[in-house]
This record gives C-alpha cells, sequence and structure tokens, in this order.
C-alpha cells in the first residue's frame, strides 16, 4: 500500500470511521442540531458550527491546492467563515458540504503524484506530505472540540 493510500486511510476514519480512538468527526456530529450548532456554551469560544465551516474550507481549500492551485494560508473570515443563517436546513446544507469536502480532498490525494509526496510545497517550509498528513489531524483535533462541547451544551 502507498503512502497517500495510508494517509488516505487515516484520513477517512478520522472523518467518518470507523476510528480507533472513540467517535470520528460525523460521528460526533450525528444528533447535533441546528440551534446546538450555532450555540456557543464556551464564553469566547467558536460554536460547533463555526467549527465545521472551518473544517469544510480547509478541505476544500487543500483539494485545490494538491490539484495545482497556489498554496495561501487562509485568514480571516477565508479561514473561520462567519455562520449567516442557523436554521435547520442550513445546517443540513453544511453538513453536506462538510461531507462533499471529506470526498474532494480524497479524491485529491488519490490524484497527487506519489513521486512529489516528499517536495516542498511552493512558498511553504513545509512538504505535501506534511499537509497531507496535518490534514486528518486538523480534523481530529476540531472533532475533539466538538465533543467537548457538546457536552458543554449538555451540562
Amino acid at each position: 500500500m502507498s503512502e497517500i493510500q495510508h494517509i488516505r486511510g487515516f484520513f477517512k476514519s478520522v472523518c467518518v470511521g470507523p476510528a480507533w480512538h472513540g467517535p470520528s468527526l460525523a460521528e460526533n456530529l450525528k444528533d447535533v442540531t441546528a440551534q446546538a450548532a450555532a450555540a456557543h456554551p464556551i464564553p469566547g469560544g467558536h460554536s460547533i458550527w463555526e467549527i465545521v465551516n472551518h473544517v469544510s474550507t480547509w478541505e476544500h481549500e487543500v483539494a485545490k491546492y494538491l490539484q495545482g492551485k497556489p498554496y495561501v494560508t487562509l485568514t480571516g473570515e477565508d479561514d473561520w467563515p462567519p455562520v449567516k443563517d442557523t436554521s435547520e436546513e442550513a445546517w443540513q446544507k453544511t453538513l453536506a458540504d462538510l461531507e462533499a469536502g471529506h470526498k474532494a480532498l480524497s479524491a485529491a490525494m488519490q490524484a497527487f503524484p506519489e513521486t512529489k509526496l516528499h517536495e516542498t510545497i511552493p512558498g511553504c517550509d513545509f512538504s505535501w506530505y506534511g499537509l497531507m498528513h496535518g490534514m486528518p489531524h486538523h480534523s481530529l483535533y476540531h472533532s475533539g472540540q466538538i465533543a467537548i462541547l457538546k457536552r458543554a451544551a449538555a451540562a
């Protein structure tokens, strides 16, 4: 199995499961309503919805980077897109966009040339390998935040 296949497998387990560490991102989001997703149970912290927007944005962007778009570090609202509509319909659209991000990134990883994996990304001080490996870690980190926010909201 290639290194990219290993990374894709890890990414899939983090995002949709099954994961060795506990609930996947999708499992953590399974029973979250729009109202719960929009809540800010920890003062000054992000909502579940804001975190999902952030994760989804990075998945879509990294897929584009792997396909040739020049790498740019996202900032401000590009990095943390605001929640403008807190309806249940908008939340379902957000979850569908996250799932689309998982699929887009997985497909872009699959198509990425293994021979370029250890090359440094132009203009960056890290490699494509580091970026690809970083994505499941990024999603896992934020999935943990979501689990904590769910507990805080329930308390």
